[in-house]
């Protein structure tokens, strides 16, 4: 497996608690990533000779202001294109957002904002305007992230990176309690094929404060603080992979059918029965369907 891009989950913290969150971000969550940590994943990422890109996100990264900004250092002086993925909390005013942008101009090549209905109304969207406008004064490239309201059924479906328009919901995670209810649903057998990751050669991969490496969010693929991340990506083979090999052959369907599952008849789509799946295996594959944070433990 090759990645030209690796994004940490600085923590899984986070100022808000959005419905559609994957990740389960929220004030109550634990775990974040310490500079010593950081330091060693760092050198482990330098040993992949196509890695280009190292993102920092969340939960929300600028809750650990200084180990953030001296990641960014770290990752930039060794030579890698870094980008930032935040919900602009920070930016209260323009002047705020410039003096908390400041230190990464010149650092970082991307700004990625969090700006839709489950991050703010209409009293606090100024956070958004505010951090691109500062930004742009710093000339930081930015982008937006949008996901649309589950009735929304013309919103682009997300492959890889979000699309630039508003993006899908996709029902795994805090979603699928909380949104899949709202959602057009269809037959849990008809689910047949993963249609966000490549799970055989992803080109980018989550790694969070404890050391996981995410093929999607919830399957790890191994530990980098037991294993370099480099051994594990030359190890990893998705066919022999316990849960991405059945995702392979037939999808979320084929899962909940390998290990005799009986899913919901209905589901809102194929991440919603990835996720309940794999909430019913975690007792079979502790090492793999981890950690709790992610399924709301």
């Amino acid at each position: 497996m090759r990645l030209t891009g690796l994004h940490l989950l600085l923590t899984y913290k986070c100022t808000s608690e959005c419905e559609h969150c994957f990740v389960w971000g929220s004030p109550r969550q634990s775990g974040v990533m310490n500079l010593d940590k950081l330091r060693v994943i760092l050198q482990q990422a330098r040993e992949l000779d196509e890695l280009e890109w190292i993102f920092f996100e969340g939960g929300e990264p600028f809750l650990y202001y200084p180990i953030l900004l001296r990641g960014v250092q770290m990752a930039t002086a060794m030579g890698f294109h870094v980008g930032i993925v935040s919900n602009a909390y920070w930016a209260t005013t323009l002047a705020d957002a410039l003096i908390w942008l400041k230190p990464f101009a010149e650092l970082i090549e991307d700004l990625t904002l969090s700006s839709d209905r489950y991050h703010y109304d209409e009293s606090n969207h100024n956070l958004v305007i505010n951090a691109v406008a500062a930004a742009g004064e710093l000339r930081i490239p930015t982008g937006i992230i949008r996901v649309a309201q589950p009735e929304q059924t013309n919103a682009e479906s997300t492959i890889g990176q979000p699309p630039s328009g508003e993006s899908a919901v996709m029902y795994r995670g805090r979603a699928s309690k909380r949104l899949a209810g709202r959602a057009l649903r269809k037959p849990w057998k008809t689910f047949t094929t993963c249609l966000h990751e490549d799970l055989r050669d992803p080109g980018r991969a989550h790694l969070d404060p404890f050391g996981n490496l995410h093929i999607c969010q919830g399957i790890s693929i191994g530990n980098v603080f037991t294993l370099p991340l480099k051994e594990i990506c030359e190890n990893y083979y998705a066919e022999d992979h316990p849960i991405c090999g059945p995702l392979l052959k037939g999808g979320p369907a084929a899962l909940a059918k390998e290990f005799n599952l009986r899913p919901q008849e209905t589901c809102a789509d194929a991440c919603q029965l990835c996720y309940e799946t794999r909430l019913a295996l975690r007792e079979r594959f502790p090492n793999i369907l981890l950690p709790d944070q992610m399924y709301a433990g």
